[in-house]
């Protein structure tokens, strides 16, 4: 699973509970998407949240 390269986030993981409280393992996978970025004046690929992008901390390219 990919993580955030500007903010480290990746997957959750956790139990589900149904209605009759039986628990099954449950991951919780983060809006990551592979985006070009400008670095240093240079194009990088590189995986970044949805939430990154949206706020401003990458400038892509």
């Amino acid at each position: 699973m990919a993580k955030c390269s500007v903010c480290d986030k990746g997957a959750h993981f956790g139990n589900a509970v149904s209605h009759s409280h039986r628990r099954s393992n449950k991951m919780w996978k983060s809006n990551v998407k592979s985006v070009r970025v400008n670095v240093n004046g240079a194009t990088k690929k590189m995986y970044v949240c949805t939430s990154c992008i949206r706020s401003g901390k990458v400038e892509r390219a």
